[in-house]
């Protein structure tokens, strides 16, 4: 049974429509990423799944429960760390911490004194001292020392420095590696590509593409550079290659991977000195859908 699933989910506010007919499907040990620029969506599921807004139509369950009419019992399973924390000036990151988990219901204390030492942090000084990656930590170890079935993730690791996201990163593979479940949304393509087990593409409230990251991969180009003996002509021509460029005598290019046997074999008459071939990413997947998508979807924070 699905952890987290909506059916023809839709949200609208007014004559405006933000979400429509979304589906998602969240299984038990599986981390889920979801992504879409600003204003594509996220952020209004996310409210719906934690029952903060009210679908207009559709279906949201968590452990099998309407995320609207049964939030208070879905919420003692559940952890939710949004992308911009606010906190109480007066109170210690410390005593805030304790807050939190105290409302969850749980207290690892154990296991909170070793996030705070992982997170680098200090929790004896007062919220309002605290910079926009210090809050962020606040949420991340509160929500990681809880003993949660279910983490929703907003931006999670919105202001934290590179090294802080790897400590974030291993947090997620401990809950994973423990059963729990994950609904990452993030604009950080590398962060989903190395963490998720299943990634949606959201775009003007609707998913528009949605699976495995292999099963992704199928639909992205494979980057390749070249350099042969004699000048390859009019390579722009040939189905499947796109955005040729070349520099110092290299020919750097994308190739459709349904076409690459035969692109290879066309390359291959010109005599080849060099041959180097990088798996498509996530990003190439990302930007294939939102090029042209016009200014609302490319103008931006993704």
């Amino acid at each position: 049974m699905a952890i987290l699933e909506t059916t023809n989910l839709t949200k609208k506010f007014g004559k405006f429509t933000a979400l429509n007919g979304v589906n998602i499907e969240v299984n038990k040990g599986e981390v889920y990423g979801f992504i879409g620029p600003n204003g594509a969506g996220k952020s209004t599921t996310i409210r719906v799944l934690l029952g903060m807004l009210k679908a207009t139509e559709g279906e949201a369950t968590i452990f099998g429960k309407d995320v609207w009419a049964d939030a208070v019992a879905i919420h003692k399973r559940i952890a939710y760390v949004p992308g911009d924390v606010n906190l109480w000036p007066n109170l210690t990151g410390g005593e805030v911490i304790d807050l939190f988990m105290k409302m969850n219901g749980n207290v690892n204390e154990q296991r909170r004194d070793e996030l705070i030492e992982k997170f680098n942090f200090d929790p004896t000084k007062k919220c309002r001292t605290y910079s926009k990656g210090n809050r962020q930590k606040v949420a991340l170890i509160a929500a990681f020392a809880s003993e949660s079935d279910l983490y929703i993730l907003d931006e999670p690791t919105s202001g934290l420095d590179p090294l802080m996201e790897s400590v974030f990163q291993e947090c997620v593979m401990d809950a994973k590696r423990e059963g729990k479940s994950v609904l990452l949304s993030s604009h950080i393509l590398s962060e989903v590509e190395k963490l998720c087990d299943k990634v949606a593409i959201i775009r003007q409230g609707e998913i528009i593409e949605t699976g495995t990251l292999s099963e992704l991969r199928h639909l992205t180009r494979t980057n390749l550079t070249v350099k042969t003996k004699e000048p390859m002509p009019d390579l722009n021509e040939i189905k499947g290659i796109h955005n040729v460029e070349e520099n110092d005598g290299e020919l750097k290019f994308q190739v459709d991977t349904e076409e690459l046997d035969e692109v290879i074999r066309y390359i291959s008459q010109f005599g080849i000195l060099k041959l180097e071939s990088a798996p498509p990413t996530l990003e190439d997947l990302f930007m294939r859908h939102y090029q042209g998508a016009g200014h609302a979807d490319s103008g931006g924070a993704l």
